[in-house]
């Protein structure tokens, strides 16, 4: 398992050390977890010496990768997610450049030597309880250089963020690096009446970490079309600032705005429902924030009065046909984020319900759509403009196959 991983990770280092080329191109998500795993690969990259291009992307859409593998010679490192789909960025780069794969999601192994995989769940971690993809990155940081291990804190922050936690508490590798960050005196553990709450010691206080999460995310997925991503991986390295709390309280505005809009229209009849899946579509009602904020919508609403607590939840927005850093891309598609509430994720874990990791990709890829990064309780995934109601659709046929199937076992 985890010796495994840093096994492969030292063979990726000894490459990269070896490649001819001294820049790196780092694509790394933009929540609070993929901020955080961009800026610990910043920092470690910088003290080693290399130049650094970074590009924060909601999702490794394939007519982005498309652009990025026309290169050659370069080392390209993705963070956060492409765990899923290292088959292909093999087939797009058949050898020509150097790629790490720094993901927690389900993954897939890479067919092209060049493509080094790193993604834990290849070595029996599990992405949505034992490590985050900050977490992952910092594991790469520390076998780069045991010196880095002053970043154990960034990913602590990306851990608690992602809120992946065992009765409330954080496991497995992610709670060993937050055990390294309490030891150098930068966090604290407070024991609670269920699970544990987790501060950042700070030179204006203890901050809860799931607090400054929020922050990051709000930087990186509300502002992700104005600069709020820059913010926050500044953020991660330095600190707040009075800027960042100006750029925070601005982006937080326009979201409780459109948020609150978009809960009215869902009470006035903007919710369909099928019989496992309710569902709606804001189409570009969320702009100008990124298309994470389907996800975070989703999330909020999950558990409220208006939702059934029995059916899967699923939000779509249409993806704005251009990348922050690469300028018009030709995307044409919709994103569907999804989430469960309380009562489902009980279901889930318990496997009395299929994991949103398995049935939003199946029938996405039917449909010809994009699957990447997806966890049991929360997945997201893109068709094509048009493909709502039919994404839907296949997804109800997989439940009934799956209930057909689990009623045949007994």
């Amino acid at each position: 398992m985890r010796d495994q991983l840093i096994t492969a990770m030292e063979n990726a280092i000894e490459e990269v050390r070896q490649w001819p080329k001294k820049e790196v191109q780092i694509f790394h998500h933009n929540d609070s977890d993929g901020l955080s795993s961009g800026a610990i690969l910043t920092r470690t990259f910088e003290r080693a010496g290399y130049r650094i291009k970074r590009f924060c992307l909601e999702k490794p859409y394939p007519a982005l990768l498309q652009k990025v593998y026309e290169q050659d010679g370069e080392i390209i490192i993705f963070a956060d997610f492409a765990g899923r789909i290292a088959p292909m960025l093999s087939n797009l780069n058949q050898g020509r450049n150097l790629t790490l794969i720094l993901d927690h999601h389900v993954a897939e192994a890479s067919t092209d030597p060049r493509v080094h995989n790193l993604d834990p769940d290849l070595y029996g971690l599990k992405g949505d309880r034992d490590i985050a993809g900050a977490t992952t990155c910092y594991l790469f940081a520390h076998t780069w250089n045991p010196a880095n291990k002053d970043l154990a804190v960034i990913a602590a922050i990306g851990a608690v963020g992602d809120e992946f936690f065992v009765d409330g508490c954080l496991v497995s590798e992610n709670r060993d690096v937050t055990l390294e960050a309490v030891a150098q005196g930068k966090m604290e553990i407070k024991a609670q009446e269920v699970g544990e709450r987790y501060y950042l010691n700070t030179s204006a206080g203890q901050v809860p970490c799931n607090e400054f999460g929020a922050y990051l995310d709000t930087l990186g997925a509300a502002g992700y079309y104005q600069n709020g991503p820059d913010m926050g991986i500044k953020v991660c390295l330095e600190g707040t600032t009075p800027d960042s709390d100006q750029m925070l309280q601005e982006l937080k505005a326009v979201q409780a705005r459109a948020f609150e809009q978009e809960i009215q229209r869902i009470k006035s009849g903007g919710l369909n429902k099928t019989e496992h899946i309710q569902w709606f579509q804001v189409e570009n009602r969320f702009n100008p924030m990124g298309v994470k904020m389907i996800g975070v919508f989703c999330y909020a609403i999950k558990d409220s009065d208006f939702i059934d607590p029995k059916r899967y939840v699923a939000g779509y927005q249409i993806i704005p046909n251009e990348i922050p850093g690469f300028g018009p891309i030709p995307i044409g598609d919709v994103k569907i984020s999804m989430r469960v509430s309380a009562f489902m994720e009980g279901k889930i874990r318990s496997g009395r319900a299929m994991g949103l990791n398995i049935l939003l990709p199946e029938a996405t890829n039917k449909l010809g759509g994009f699957s990447d990064a997806c966890h049991s309780l929360t997945a997201a995934t893109t068709v094509a403009i048009g493909k709502e109601e039919a994404l839907i659709e296949e997804m109800e046929k997989i439940l009934e196959v799956g209930m057909r199937n689990a009623e045949g076992g007994k």
